[in-house]
């Protein structure tokens, strides 16, 4: 119901506001399938026109009708409808609850990390993005963080690490830039059983190939940069989950820190949402052909693809993953000279950090994403100069298998 109001009789068209009373969906998506939920979940066609696509709402403050008395929206900062969409959309993508923006992926992180105390221990898996070594190790643990990093796949490890100032467990899976696979569902049963907060980190595979909240994790977080937003042009990040007092929590930090994404940042990663199922499985099909590919090069001496049966845990990633993604890890056969000769000498695959774009990527961890890294501390995780990893874009496969082909045989 559509109810319009002048101040004056006499006041123009213009001068009318107007209100509406309606729900956040214009269909209810919960019992929808993913790709019903990427283009509609959190979308409702505006109240005022009718437009079908959700408008950038660029004003920072909302008139109210009576002190305390709002919509819904009072300050951007605190709460914008734009980005409002975006968040009830992942939050549905990952059979959550609720989701919360942030301006980046590390804002994001840096956020869930406010949850804990001074003196609270963290336990990290080893393998991980190195801008999230770089705020765990050097950031939040000169300001009291208490810090243990493991690595999940040995077995008993996790067990024996967790103190009873063991507040909460961060794993990244597949990690980053190992791709190590991680059983949530395990790891979620021996968190419960201790009174500690799972998060996951779902960058990797984002919801249409994993969904954390269903294996037992309290949070899931992204880097929307990368597979959610899918197009090279947003930095964001984004938390989901399902239980209402960790969301008063992390809505309270949200507005508190004020780490938030623009509008237009929320608008282009809301239209990005509604391509991502179809995004993801070209990454994977890329993938797999790559991955088959590289297996067979006698420039190559080992390759690491979820998909692949010679992966360390295939196993746990038919178990609890729908689909491998589109991220490979592998190591030529040399060093630093061979990687950068290879790499120098790719076409299509750009040299670049980041990964989840449209475009296919490659990045070499050891001198880009994972420089934070201590160099001890790379050689214990396979960190290696002649390590590479690859971000499959959505291109033709055949021209990216040709392009890694004329770049391997300048190595």
């Amino acid at each position: 119901q559509v109810v319009c109001q002048s101040f004056n009789k006499n006041y123009s068209f213009s001068s009318i506001v107007c209100r509406r009373s309606y729900s956040k969906e214009h269909f209810n998506t919960a019992n929808k399938g993913f790709a019903t939920k990427a283009v509609h979940a959190g979308c409702y066609p505006d109240p005022s026109t009718g437009a079908v696509v959700t408008p950038i709402s660029l004003s920072t403050t909302f008139r109210q009708q009576s002190p305390g008395v709002h919509q819904g929206y009072e300050y951007s900062r605190t709460r914008n409808p734009t980005r409002a969409c975006f968040e009830d959309c992942v939050g549905a993508l990952e059979n959550g609850n609720w989701g919360l923006a942030f301006g980046s992926g590390m804002a994001a992180t840096t956020s869930i990390i406010h949850l804990l105390d001074k003196d609270d221990e963290l336990v990290c898996i080893d393998d991980v993005y190195g801008g999230t070594y770089r705020y765990f190790s050097k950031i939040a643990v000169p300001h009291g963080l208490q810090l243990k990093m493991i690595d999940f796949t040995s077995p008993s490890a996790l067990s024996n690490a967790i103190s009873p100032k063991t507040k909460m467990i961060w794993i990244e899976t597949p990690t980053n830039p190992n791709l190590k696979i991680v059983d949530i569902a395990k790891v979620a049963s021996l968190a419960k059983q201790r009174n500690i907060l799972l998060v996951v980190d779902n960058t990797f595979l984002s919801p249409y190939f994993q969904k954390p909240l269903d294996l037992g994790a309290d949070l899931v977080m992204h880097s929307v940069t990368k597979y959610l937003n899918g197009h090279c042009d947003v930095v964001m990040g984004v938390v989901a989950g399902r239980d209402e007092t960790l969301k008063e929590r992390l809505s309270f930090i949200q507005n508190g820190i004020g780490a938030i994404p623009s509008p237009f940042d929320s608008f282009l990663a809301l239209r990005g949402l509604k391509t991502l199922h179809l995004r993801m499985q070209r990454h994977e099909e890329n993938a797999k052909v790559i991955a088959n590919f590289l297996v067979k090069s006698d420039k190559v001496d080992k390759v690491y693809y979820p998909g692949l049966p010679s992966h360390p845990q295939h196993d746990i990633a038919k178990k609890q993953m729908s689909g491998f993604g589109g991220m490979i890890t592998f190591w030529l056969k040399g060093g630093i000279n061979e990687s950068r000769r290879f790499l120098e000498n790719l076409q299509i695959f750009a040299l670049a950090e980041s990964l989840g774009g449209v475009e296919s990527l490659a990045n070499h961890p050891a001198i880009m994403t994972h420089a934070s890294v201590p160099p001890e501390n790379r050689i214990k995780l396979g960190i290696h100069d002649n390590m590479v990893r690859l971000s499959c874009g959505v291109e033709d496969v055949n021209d990216l298998v040709e392009d890694l082909k004329q770049a391997l045989s300048c190595v």
